[in-house]
């Protein structure tokens, strides 16, 4: 199973804060006790000078980052009303609204923004990202239209484009916005993998250059090493897919499908049932509950006539899924083989 697009969530998150996708618990705890420090430090400029508008906005900033959305909307709207002129102020309350689940203000505080500054790339895209969740299809071309206006060479509004037109079946059209995007911008993670996705669909050999380029930009990502693998497993590569699972079985030692699937290669197409059973033990050791993986051990046991350890898996299969059908199978055929 390819991993799902997950692009319409980035571009829900890049309203407000960034789409992220690395750094572990303690990167993440260093960049909280930073942004704290800077926090308490903001605070102390501000003490005595409550009407500065500027650093009011800047410390509703920091606590979006901090996730205090109820003290960012406090200090975002103070600064509203002593600079009701500024169309970042209101691109910030947007991006409250949005975490806040509150697409209609989070609307009209970018038409707001539009309104004080019709020349706001970041406010017209955002307007365009925004009706793109909402699927707004006609608004999303017209406000991706304002940005290419504004700024013709803009490949994130080229790539918000071509998510609508996927939504709307029009691939061929989406292909042409994501191309010029990556053309625009070589470093666009997202629209390689989204080109990628959509080559694969018809197994395709560019998509491994799309998602490979998607590597070179972000070495050793999992959704780009999984999908990578997957087109070379769907279109009959079947070492290449090894290689590349066995790559990701070592950046993501928890990620159960990479074994998984190196072993339902080995039991469907190659036939290696015993490396087929090795693989998906080790799926097992990351997700004792991962009842496909049972299953599919016990298919292998079963192929090897290892008839003991294939009953006790489909059994476990059931435990975990009650009424499994190939599972049931499984046992009725060890069933009528033990009567032989």
């Amino acid at each position: 199973m390819r991993f799902s697009a997950i692009w319409t969530v980035c571009l829900l998150l890049t309203l407000s804060l960034s789409c992220s996708r690395g750094g572990g618990v303690h990167s993440k705890l260093s960049r909280e006790d930073s942004l704290r420090v800077e926090l308490e430090n903001l605070n102390k400029q501000i003490s005595g000078h409550e009407k500065d508008a500027g650093l009011l906005h800047s410390r509703a900033k920091l606590y979006i980052a901090l996730s205090q959305i109820n003290q960012a909307l406090n200090d975002i709207n103070k600064a509203l009303q002593l600079d009701p002129k500024k169309a970042d102020y209101y691109l910030t309350l947007s991006d409250i609204y949005l975490m806040m689940g509150q697409p209609q203000n989070c609307e009209e505080s970018l038409l707001k923004a539009v309104s004080v500054d019709p020349k706001s790339i970041n406010a017209n895209l955002k307007l365009a990202n925004l009706y793109l969740i909402v699927k707004d299809y006609k608004k999303v071309d017209q406000y991706v239209r304002e940005v290419l206006t504004l700024d013709k060479a803009n490949s994130s509004a080229r790539f918000t484009r071509a998510m609508a037109l996927i939504e709307t079946g029009d691939t061929a059209h989406a292909i042409g916005d994501l191309m010029d995007a990556v053309r625009l911008n070589q470093q666009f993670f997202d629209a390689y993998m989204l080109l990628g996705e959509l080559y694969a669909t018809h197994k395709d050999p560019l998509a491994a250059g799309y998602f490979t380029n998607a590597l070179r930009i972000r070495p050793n990502n999992r959704e780009a090493l999984y999908n990578l693998g997957m087109f070379y497993q769907e279109s009959g590569q079947y070492p290449k897919a090894i290689g590349i699972y066995e790559e990701l079985s070592k950046v993501d030692t928890a990620f159960k499908d990479a074994p998984y699937n190196i072993g339902y290669i080995n039991l469907v197409y190659l036939q290696d049932f015993k490396t087929a059973a090795e693989y998906f033990s080790k799926a097992i050791a990351r997700d004792p509950g991962y009842a496909e993986a049972w299953y599919n051990r016990g298919l292998s046991y079963e192929q090897l006539k290892d008839y003991r350890k294939a009953y006790d898996d489909y059994q476990q299969t059931l435990k975990l899924k009650v009424n499994y059908d190939k599972a049931i199978e499984g046992l009725n055929r060890l069933d009528k083989q033990s009567k032989k």
